[in-house]
């Protein structure tokens, strides 16, 4: 007798472009450039956000769109949206390490119970809901590059599992809704990403060393800076999502940019971008930090006809013309005890 019930049928229902979309975590990074991007293909957007991370000045030049419906909203709290909806695109989290270090039980909540939450809405409105999982969830890797197919070497314990973890569940959990639930769902795994409206102290690599090139200071690389990191160019990430939106597919699929780069050299390419002064300074590296990470992209390839097309050179100079407008008027951050110095 198989101990497996069976899986309850999915019925995709979602329109291309959709209707109406909604985006949780809309106000950050990703989810400001994801609704840009919807709302230039027509349908209207309804954005939540609590803006703990994310900010209402990164949709500022959409603000007045017709389209768009802007909610201070914590999706771990009751989600209700009127109306019809087509597509959920879950990406509320915090994401930085400068972030889920400072928010180790927020973070986790969001992964759990603000998943739950958006599939619940998906499930009552008939909607499409894509899951903003992460490269992360392949840890330190030992299969290089990384395919959907590998587990991970994630360490559940360490400083970085309350976002590792918090997206391995989302996963399970979105897998759980659609096999029990019907419900039409997607995983896209995002490898890392870069472009405007990156905060200057969320602590991730680009924008700390951009930040650090502009003001002429050392550009602190972690360890020996030979660790690897595929970085991707925003544009080309939401594309890829929006393909995925449109496809069907369940994934996971890895969406990033599969030309990889040291992390030393990461840092010397924006000295000669920004014609910094600056120099190299080397500090340790965090716990658990990745000696590798490149995507494997041929499920993307073959089954969305998507591959990032912005080289790094071009993606990085956009990058550095942003920063020197929105660098003058960051504020500096209380960087709560337990954050790192070192970029990731």
């Amino acid at each position: 007798m198989n101990d497996q019930a069976a899986a309850v049928p999915v019925i995709s229902t979602h329109a291309d472009p959709p209707r109406r979309a909604v985006v949780t975590g809309a106000a950050g990074f990703l989810g400001s450039h994801l609704v840009e991007a919807l709302l230039s293909r027509g349908t209207e957007v309804v954005g939540l956000d609590d803006f703990v991370t994310g900010t209402p000045e990164n949709l500022a030049h959409v603000a007045e769109h017709p389209g768009l419906r802007l909610v201070r909203c914590d999706i771990t709290d009751y989600v209700h949206v009127p109306g019809e909806v087509d597509l959920v695109l879950h990406f509320a989290s915090p994401a930085s390490p400068v972030d889920y270090l400072k928010l180790p039980i927020e973070t986790l909540k969001v992964g759990s119970i603000g998943t739950m939450h958006a599939l619940g809405l998906a499930k009552d409105k008939g909607a499409r809901l894509v899951l903003a999982s992460t490269s992360e969830v392949y840890g330190d890797p030992q299969v290089h590059p990384q395919p959907e197919g590998y587990w991970g070497h994630v360490n559940p314990v360490g400083p970085r599992g309350v976002y590792d973890e918090a997206k391995r569940y989302a996963e399970a959990l979105t897998t759980a809704y659609r096999t029990t639930h019907g419900v039409d769902t997607a995983i896209v795994r995002i490898f890392n990403t870069f472009g405007p409206r990156m905060r200057p102290y969320d602590g991730r690599a680009i924008p700390t060393f951009v930040r650090q090139a502009l003001a002429g200071e050392p550009l602190t690389v972690a360890g020996d800076g030979l660790q690897t990191r595929s970085v991707c160019y925003v544009d080309d990430l939401v594309r890829g999502i929006l393909l995925l939106a449109s496809s069907g597919h369940p994934g996971p699929v890895n969406i990033g940019n599969p030309t990889e780069l040291t992390v030393r050299q990461i840092a010397e390419d924006v000295i000669a971008a920004t014609g910094s002064s600056s120099t190299l300074t080397f500090v340790g590296r965090p716990v658990d930090d990745p000696q590798v990470r490149r995507p494997d992209t041929r499920l993307a390839a073959s089954e969305l006809g998507w591959q990032p097309e912005v080289p790094w050179a071009q993606g990085l100079a956009r990058t550095v013309d942003w920063f020197r407008e929105a660098v003058v008027t960051a504020p500096v951050p209380d960087l709560a005890a337990g954050t790192s110095s070192a970029p990731r």
